[in-house]
């Protein structure tokens, strides 16, 4: 269920703020609707933090078994420290690189000095660097004397006395001539070996503030709790009472909600410290936070809810439960297989047996797990699938648990029964997808059965009862369409009832009172009226009852494909038993094939069965999960 909660309003005197933030912190109780806040100590606060995770990353993975107490003061000297080193460090790095990009473009000149260059310069001998095409070079005038340093197939490299030369000549020549660097070559690795010695001993000095990363994280933490804390205070607004400027006189005040049954704490607290406090029902226009309180078997839901995000609205259904009972289900029938739903019983109970043992409280993620494999061997035990073993392998007790319908010991068999048209029947795989559809069916009726029960006092009531009637319509034209047209059809009569027309009156009739009755709020007229504004969406919602049942295929679809790359790991390996030489290889790969094919199946459980709760299951229950949290301010 979702706790019903209380709109709060709270009112303090200006300079008692903090005071009643903390003793608000205490209760843990209130959470308090947070605004947009700045303030000197705010921004201080969020700086610090941010030097010290930087301050983290620098260290990066470095360990210290041995790890320093140090205060906050010590934490945040130390976190600026490293800072500098870290600027210290990259201008090293740029100053590096730098020489070595000059050294890799004076790379096929040699070693050279430009102060024995300059000196020469100094002494009237002005001596020119150059490289320029080999065809311009060979067409050179006589009057330019050169001394050829190296050639290749393109290009010459030649140095030249400048001194003679015209001005028109050097401005020719000035394109080619080589740009000197500011100091020798040998120089420039003298100084790159000493910035490799200074970055070596930075990264030295920083790893050895390994021993202070505790240090770092506790703090960083305490400072997060502390910009909480000052988030709220600068947040809260504040309003002038008296025109006394030398006497100021201010209040401050918050909004924010708690659970009605912790209402009578909050007003003792607040008779008890002189604050004002209004306490009123929430609206549909506030942001009301959301808090889920179930018992401890649908509470095992709440970690996959965590993991994907998902919060109802304060205001739409907590559908925990279901979610718990359908994943279960759709779980067993992705994996498939009773013996992937064994080793992940396994797998669930190693750390469970371990915190029975350690006397610690199990995790529920660890028993949602086991409850996926149980699901798993269930399934797989009814449709006799164990490891992608083919039947006549397993023994008669096992194939004996199965259901035959749905068995593959009796994957070649044609069912019949006496309503069905002579020469018709349906395969093991058609009843697999009879079931997936039925699964349809009772999952989404529950959905609106769970709306016409909310609207039980109103005459919207009808849209819903007409909604599961198009389900029930529907679901037979499904069987037709997809399933078998032959044993489905719509000339199908059992026990003297037509079948088929019984199916479209019904989604006829559905279509109908849903058209009337989905929008109504008081005035039938005005339903209709919107019905008819949307009647695209009107009409498109036929086609998306019959998409969101075809949607339910996936399942076997799935299931299908996990059971045929299990069947193909075994046929891979099976030859390979037969040589005790490739005894070893034949275990790697059926090992690493199921696992992949485990992994491959999770992400299908992710992918296809949560689809189905949070998106086809919810949008028939207009559930659009855009609740968050309900978090209370704790000091």
């Amino acid at each position: 269920m979702i706790v019903p909660m209380k709109k709060i309003s709270l009112i303090t005197l200006g300079d008692k703020k903090e005071e009643t933030l903390k003793k608000l912190g205490e209760l843990g109780i209130v959470d308090i609707e947070i605004s947009e806040a700045s303030s000197e100590k705010l921004n201080q606060l969020k700086d610090n933090i941010a030097l010290l995770k930087n301050a983290l990353f620098t260290i990066g993975k470095s360990k210290s078994k041995k790890q320093k107490e140090l205060d906050s003061l010590e934490v945040l000297a130390l976190a600026k420290e490293i800072a500098l080193l870290s600027e210290e460090k990259t201008k090293c790095h740029t100053q590096r690189a730098a020489l070595s990009a000059e050294l890799q473009r004076l790379k096929k000149w040699g070693d050279i000095d430009p102060e024995s260059i300059l000196e020469l310069r100094l002494k009237g001998v002005d001596i020119g660097l150059y490289e320029m095409p080999k065809s311009e070079y060979l067409a050179l005038p006589e009057s330019i004397k050169t001394v050829r340093l190296a050639s290749s197939r393109s290009s010459v490299k030649f140095l030249t006395v400048r001194s003679n030369f015209e001005a028109e000549t050097l401005a020719a020549l000035e394109k080619y001539l080589l740009s000197l660097p500011k100091v020798s070559c040998l120089k420039m690795r003298n100084e790159i070996s000493a910035y490799t010695k200074q970055i070596g001993e930075i990264e030295e000095k920083i790893s050895s503030y390994a021993s202070s990363v505790e240090s770092i994280k506790k703090e960083i933490k305490r400072l997060e709790k502390e910009v909480e804390f000052e988030t709220y205070c600068a947040g809260m607004a504040e309003e002038k009472l008296s025109m006394d400027d030398s006497r100021p006189v201010t209040v401050a005040y918050f909004k924010g909600y708690i659970e009605k049954d912790n209402l009578p704490l909050l007003k003792k607290t607040a008779t008890d410290n002189s604050w004002g406090l209004i306490a009123d029902e929430p609206g549909e226009e506030d942001n009301v936070p959301t808090k889920l309180k179930n018992n401890k078997f649908v509470s095992l839901i709440y970690p996959v809810m965590d993991f994907l995000g998902t919060v109802p609205g304060y205001y739409e259904y907590d559908i925990s439960g279901w979610f718990l009972a359908f994943i279960l289900v759709f779980f067993g029938i992705i994996f498939g297989d009773g013996g992937y739903g064994l080793l992940i019983c396994l797998i669930a109970l190693i750390p469970i047996l371990k915190s029975l043992f350690t006397k610690k409280p199990i995790a529920p993620a660890f028993l949602l797990i086991g409850l996926f494999g149980l699901s798993t061997v269930v399934w797989g035990a009814l449709t006799c699938t164990w490891f992608g073993l083919s039947p006549e392998l397993l023994p008669k007790w096992l194939k004996s648990l199965s259901i035959p319908l749905i068995s593959n010991v009796y994957a070649d068999k044609i069912w019949t029964a006496p309503w069905m048209p002579e020469g018709a029947g349906l395969t093991t795989t058609q009843n697999l997808q009879i079931f997936c559809f039925s699964l349809a069916l009772v999952q989404l009726t529950i959905a609106h059965i769970k709306c016409a029960v909310r609207n039980r006092k109103s005459l919207k009531i009808l849209g819903d009862i007409g909604s599961i009637f198009q389900l029930i319509g529907i679901f037979y034209l499904v069987l037709s369409f997809v399933v078998n047209g032959q044993v489905f059809s719509m000339g199908l009569k059992i026990g003297g009832v037509p079948i088929g027309i019984v199916s479209l009156a019904l989604t006829g009739v559905g279509f109908v009172l849903t058209f009337v009755f989905a929008n109504y709020s008081g005035s039938i007229k005005k339903s209709i009226i919107a019905s008819l504004k949307n009647i695209v969406s009107v009409l498109l919602g036929v086609v998306n009852v019959f998409s969101d049942i075809v949607s339910y295929i996936r399942l076997w679809a799935v299931g299908l494909a996990g059971a045929a790359i299990s069947v193909t790991v075994n046929e891979l390996v099976g030859p390979l038993f037969g040589n005790f030489l490739f005894m070893i290889f034949a275990i790697v790969i059926l090992v690493f094939g199921h696992g992949l094919n485990m992994i491959l199946n999770v992400l299908s459980v992710i992918v296809h069965g949560i689809r189905l709760n949070t998106l086809e299951f919810s949008s028939h229950l207009d559930i659009t999960w855009s609740g968050h949290k309900f978090k209370p301010f704790i000091n």
